[in-house]
């Protein structure tokens, strides 16, 4: 990691750690807000130029600093715990950036590498965050260049999103086996197959074919029936079961990949599904496998149980339409998510699904998947209910993305502030399928 300012492990009482307060109008120190990296050494970064997790040899490797999440939510995280940007001001003063006036923060255009600068009193501090030496801005713009652009007709905001979400996923792909960090933080750097999957075929529908199909086959040598997430070396992680979506969406990358797809391995029926909680018969994981939705169709929608209507229309409907396209369940599909859209939106988007027992924080993937889904289901059909649909949870992304332009997994419904991991790759995946889906070139 390169800094312009002193970037330091700092001391801190562990026995009694209380994390520093944060500035007005930002958020509290050692909350990743930022990712760094090209796809081998990779970090979070704070909006105060902290490093808050860093991982080698990859993005899903070996933690090097990894803040706890559990305690930053506790509110208790020690100065020791990060390498923390200080300000030299004289005198032996050495104050970390959150002692600052103000503090701000901007990507270095078309790159990965992110500047933090504080101003206390007169005096300016900034300090700089890259993956590798002073070619890496280099790197990431000759990369970034590329990718298939959006059509015309594409405002400059979806531009910009559509960039930063490309460099979101080469940040968090690994460049030599292609294992995908579903994010930069402790507990999310690991690898769901179903989130590596979404971008490996965001990938390639950008352009990226060689690396769409470096991720299909990482997917494909996994023992998908073992759990639910795995490490970067393909290892599987004990403490989740296996997922019933898995293995469809293996298929769908390698499709995607143009690859050899392999068959659904493993029963789809009485496991999780996307929302990981106990095990059942669900709506996402019988469209991933490829089976019968008869028992989820209930007042014109898709439920998200089988057999229970009181389970809600459920955004994964959307699957329906893409990336496992069953064009006879588009009216279906089409009518369950303007209703979650109806009941269960907010100005920052969705809910996963209708019954949603999680609060009404929206998330982002499930926003971006319903928006792609109805991008492309306006693509089949008069009018223009679905597309302007699409059009206002694309919007609703833009006002949930940051500042430096990245999607928490999930934000305030009242705030749009990130309450959980920023950034999260299958949201930033999903974002680029619905932006082609609306601007196609």
């Amino acid at each position: 990691m390169a800094a312009s300012a002193a970037a330091l492990v700092s001391g801190g009482s562990r026995s009694d750690p209380h994390t520093p307060a944060a500035l007005a109008g930002m958020p509290a120190p050692f909350l990743g807000v930022a990712v760094v990296g090209s796809g081998r050494r990779t970090a979070a970064v704070d909006a105060y130029g902290d490093v808050v997790d860093l991982r080698a040899p990859g993005p899903a490797g070996r933690a090097l600093v990894a803040v706890s999440a559990d305690r930053q939510s506790a509110g208790t995280v020690a100065r020791g715990e990060a390498i923390v940007a200080r300000a030299g001001l004289g005198s032996g003063r050495a104050l970390p950036f959150w002692r600052a006036d103000s503090v701000r923060q901007r990507y270095v255009p078309g790159t990965n590498v992110l500047r933090t600068v504080a101003l206390f009193g007169g005096r300016r501090a900034v300090v700089v965050r890259r993956s590798g030496g002073p070619g890496t801005a280099g790197a990431d713009r000759r990369w970034l260049a590329r990718a298939r652009p959006l059509g015309a007709g594409a405002p400059r905001w979806a531009r910009a999103l559509y960039r930063r979400s490309l460099l979101v996923l080469r940040a968090l792909t690994d460049r030599r086996s292609g294992a995908v960090a579903a994010g930069a933080r402790d507990g999310w750097a690991y690898v769901w197959p179903r989130d590596a999957a979404a971008v490996a075929i965001a990938l390639a529908a950008a352009g990226y074919q060689s690396e769409a199909r470096q991720i299909a086959r990482f997917l494909k040598r996994l023992d998908l029936g073992a759990a639910a997430r795995f490490r970067g070396t393909g290892a599987p992680l004990p403490g989740r079961p296996a997922q019933g979506d898995a293995s469809g969406w293996v298929e769908a990358s390698a499709r995607a990949a143009g690859l050899e797809a392999p068959q659904a391995g493993h029963a789809c029926r009485n496991r999780a599904d996307y929302q990981e909680g106990d095990r059942g018969d669900y709506l996402a994981n019988a469209i991933a496998c490829g089976a019968r939705v008869d028992a989820f169709e209930r007042r014109g929608g898709l439920v998200r149980a089988a057999g229970d209507p009181h389970s809600g229309f459920d955004s994964a409907a959307a699957w329906a339409v893409r990336p496992f396209p069953r064009p006879a369940l588009f009216p279906t599909a089409r009518r369950s998510l303007l209703a979650l859209i109806a009941t269960r939106g907010t100005r920052f988007g969705i809910v996963p699904s209708q019954n949603w027992q999680g609060g009404d924080d929206p998330w982002t993937a499930p926003t971006a998947w319903t928006a792609w889904a109805l991008a492309t289901i306006a693509g089949h059909e008069r009018g223009s209910r679905a597309r302007r649909a699409a059009l206002g949870l694309i919007g609703d992304l833009r006002r949930a993305a940051t500042p430096l332009g990245l999607l928490p997994e999930r934000v305030s419904a009242l705030t749009g502030l990130p309450t959980s991991t920023t950034p999260l790759a299958w949201s930033h995946a999903f974002a680029i399928l619905a932006l082609r889906e609306l601007w196609p070139r």
